[in-house]
C-alpha cells in the first residue's frame, strides 16, 4: 500500500486527540474520544527527569496546569498530581497511551526535541518496538527524523514545518533551512510533509513533492479551502467527515 492510500492521507487526524473542555488535549479522555469517533490520533512526546517518555505538548507546565516549572524536570511520582486544565485527567506516560489505544486507531507521534538527538528518540523507538498498532512519526527537528530513518527505516516519517518567526526560532539561517525544509534529502528523508495550514500553498511544499498534511485545521470551511493543496488534515474544534 502506498502512503497515499494509507490512513495518513485518507482519515482526518485528531490534533492531540479529540479534545474539548471536559477532555483536555493529550489526555486519555481525548484519545478515547478520538477512538470512539474513528479518528487517528496526533500526539506529542517528550521526556521527564528520569528519562521516561510522557505525552505532553509544551515544555512548560503553566498553560495546561497553572503550575510553574518544566516538564523535563518532573519525576514519575508527580505526574498524577498535575491535573490538566483542572480536570480529572493528568499527564499520561507514552506507554499508558499505547496501552489504551491498543491499535484501535493509528497514531501520529510528534517527537518534541529541540536539544541533542538520541535519548528521546531511542526511548520512543524501544517503546514502539513492542507496539503492534499502526503509527508514524513526525518532528520539526530533521535530526530526530534522521535517527528514525537509520534505526527504524520501515516507519513512515513526516517533516513538520512552518514559516518560522524570530520569536519562535532563534537564528536566521536555522529559520530559513527549516522553513524551506532544506535538510529533507540529506538528513530527515521524510515520507511526507506536515505544514502549517496558514502557509499553504507555498513553493517549498510544492518542491518537496511529497504527500502533505495540513495543521491545524479548525473548520470545515478551512478544510475545503485547503483541499487542493494537501492530502489530509490534522484537525481540532470540529468534526470532519471520514472518507469511505
Amino acid at each position: 500500500m502506498s502512503i497515499l492510500d494509507s490512513w495518513l492521507c485518507t482519515r482526518p487526524i485528531a490534533h492531540r486527540g479529540l479534545h474539548n473542555e471536559a477532555m483536555p488535549e493529550n489526555s486519555l479522555g481525548a484519545f478515547e474520544n478520538a477512538i470512539a469517533h474513528g479518528y487517528p490520533i496526533e500526539l506529542d512526546v517528550r521526556t521527564i527527569g528520569d528519562g521516561s517518555v510522557v505525552v505532553f505538548h509544551d515544555g512548560k507546565l503553566s498553560r495546561m496546569s497553572g503550575l510553574d516549572g518544566y516538564v523535563s524536570t518532573l519525576e514519575p511520582e508527580k505526574l498524577g498530581d498535575i491535573h490538566l486544565f483542572g480536570t480529572e485527567y493528568t499527564i499520561p506516560t507514552f506507554e499508558k497511551v499505547l496501552e489504551i489505544v491498543n491499535g484501535r486507531v493509528p497514531i501520529l507521534i510528534e517527537i518534541k526535541n529541540e536539544d541533542k538527538v538520541g535519548g528521546l528518540e531511542k526511548s520512543v523507538a524501544e517503546i514502539l518496538n513492542a507496539y503492534t498498532g499502526e503509527y508514524a512519526v513526525q518532528s520539526f527537528n530533521p535530526y530526530s527524523l534522521g535517527y528514525f530513518a537509520s534505526s527504524m527505516p520501515h516507519v513512515m516519517r513526516g517533516q513538520l514545518s512552518t514559516f518560522f518567526k524570530k520569536e519562535e526560532l532563534a537564528g536566521y539561517f536555522r529559520r530559513v533551512f527549516l522553513t524551506k525544509m532544506k535538510l529533507n534529502k540529506s538528513v530527515s528523508k521524510p515520507d511526507f510533509v506536515s505544514y502549517n495550514a496558514e502557509f499553504l500553498p507555498n513553493k517549498y511544499v510544492t518542491r518537496a513533492a511529497l504527500p502533505t498534511l495540513a495543521w491545524t485545521v479548525r473548520s470545515s470551511a478551512q478544510a475545503d479551502k485547503l483541499a487542493p493543496y494537501c492530502n489530509n488534515i490534522i484537525f481540532e474544534k470540529f468534526i470532519p467527515e471520514i472518507k469511505k
